[in-house]
């Protein structure tokens, strides 16, 4: 492939990356408060590309010769800042996106603090033998670019700085448009805490302006050594073509099956609680159920009682038709951008139903021709199909999972049917009986990650997600038994 041809697809999938959630334009960014402008790369805001990655190669090699020690302080303040600013960064993103929900953008600063694993993660394995020692290491690799989306702006800055700052490298970073003054926020609490603790600068390089050209410039920098993006399916095909390692993040659109085995009244408290979170702006949350006959009118039931509000047929088909539409670009059904990660009642009124505030989540059967099911709608509008055994439901699972390969969850008590789904559906994450957020440690086992990378193959991000493996071998020396 020419460099020509890459650069025309780089550019047109990073045009799809950053405009894919762009909020209206009809609806002005009015935050509380405006971050300090950026004069010439102060606190980690930088105007130009060339700039950002020169300030951030040379903070790298400081940040490696500085010793774990600093490396961990600069870590703890960022889990601080989430931890004691959290209040004011998800009020900020809030007020600056205008989607989720206040609640849940302060609660997801609180995973970044306590659940997203640092350096304890990083290890050195060592061997010996007759031949002498080997040990192998995990090293940095450099300068990573970073895209990052306004559906948790803050969130995942902080959470790829934890990751990759533990691993020694820096940051420079891309965000989304609508959620830059967010990202600007928490990168300049980031960089004033850590050069007063450490004298480190410039860990995290935040571009000021961020445009489909600076993202093209970060996917083609001959120093960024890596890259880690969120986006739409053509991703893949511009990390390949960037030629340059990438730790890609992916769609998704996660599939429930209820069988009928099912605690009911726990499926339905775990759906609606996953499908409602931050208005469903979840890559891993609940996207579409598929529920066994014998067991549906009791499951549609119970999630009336845990915050749903349950919507006819006919009711659903208008909701799809007047929030849905078919992307002839793409070939995908989409949400409209004006509806995306706002609350149920938003959404209810666009059908002339007025719900009070207590309502979490829009739910009600369909059938396999509403657009609900195959869209990644990012809505708390929850489709539901009847199926008449458990195999049609796993069918219809892996058929509207769309082969992503990102998570599925099924509510069960039979150990065969869950076997079963889990081969079938070939999911990076599977959740049994519990709702979406037990996959990334919130009710289940396990550490939290904001990147989950299942086109490349990387899963679950960590700080050993950003390193190079290296061997050092010492022949027939240092043995000492």
């Amino acid at each position: 492939m020419s460099t020509a041809i890459n650069e025309t697809l780089i550019r047109d999938v990073v045009s799809e990356v950053l405009g894919r959630l762009q909020t209206s334009a009809t609806s002005p960014i009015t935050p509380t408060a405006a971050p300090a402008a950026a004069t010439g790369g102060r606190d980690g805001i930088f105007q130009t590309i060339n700039d950002a990655v020169a300030a951030a190669k040379a903070a790298q090699q400081r940040l490696v010769d500085a010793g774990l020690e600093k490396r961990a302080q600069v870590i703890q303040c960022i889990r601080d800042i989430c931890l004691n600013q959290k209040e004011e960064l998800g009020k900020f993103e809030y007020e600056e996106t205008k989607i989720g929900r206040l609640d849940h953008k302060i609660a997801k600063l609180v995973n970044i603090g306590t659940r997203v694993p640092g350096m304890e993660m990083l290890r050195t394995d060592a061997v010996s033998g007759d031949h002498g020692l080997g040990v192998t290491e995990y090293a940095p690799f450099g300068v990573i670019g970073v895209i990052t989306p306004v559906t948790h702006s803050a969130p995942t800055l902080a959470c790829n700085a934890i990751m990759m700052i533990s691993a020694g490298n820096t940051l420079v970073v891309n965000p989304h448009p609508s959620g830059i003054k967010s990202a600007i926020l928490i990168t300049q609490m980031i960089a004033k805490k850590a050069r007063e603790l450490t004298g480190l600068d410039n860990l995290i390089c935040v571009i000021e302006k961020p445009t489909i050209e600076t993202a093209n410039e970060i996917f083609t920098h001959p120093d960024i050594r890596m890259l880690c993006i969120t986006g739409g399916p053509g991703v893949v095909k511009a990390a390949m073509a960037s030629n340059k390692k990438a730790v890609v993040a992916g769609p998704g659109n996660p599939p429930v099956v209820v069988d009928e085995t099912a605690d009911i009244e726990k499926a339905a408290a775990g759906i609606v609680i996953g499908a409602a979170w931050d208005n469903n702006l979840l890559c891993i949350g609940e996207k579409e159920v598929f529920v066994v006959e014998s067991v549906a009118d009791q499951l549609l039931e119970a999630m009336g009682r845990h915050g749903g509000y349950r919507l006819n047929k006919e009711q659903m088909d208008a909701v799809a038709k007047a929030t849905i539409h078919y992307d002839e670009k793409t070939g995908h059904y989409m949400a409209d951008k004006k509806y995306v990660g706002k609350d149920p009642q938003v959404i209810a009124e666009v059908i002339g139903l007025n719900l009070p505030r207590g309502v979490e989540l829009l739910y009600g059967e369909v059938d396999e021709s509403n657009p609900l099911l195959p869209s990644e709608q990012m809505m708390p509008v929850l489709p539901v199909v009847r199926c008449a055994n458990v195999d049609q439901a796993i069918d219809l699972a892996v058929k509207y999972e769309h082969g992503f390969g990102h998570t599925a969850m099924i509510w069960s008590k039979n150990v065969n049917n869950m076997t079963k789904m889990g081969k079938a559906v070939d999911t990076t994450i599977f959740i049994k009986n519990g709702a979406c957020m037990a996959g990334l440690g919130s009710g289940g086992e396990g550490f939290s990650s904001f990147s989950i990378a299942t086109p490349t193959g990387e899963g679950v991000t960590s700080p050993l997600t950003f390193t190079r493996v290296r061997r050092c071998v010492m022949v027939d020396n240092l043995r000492i038994i």
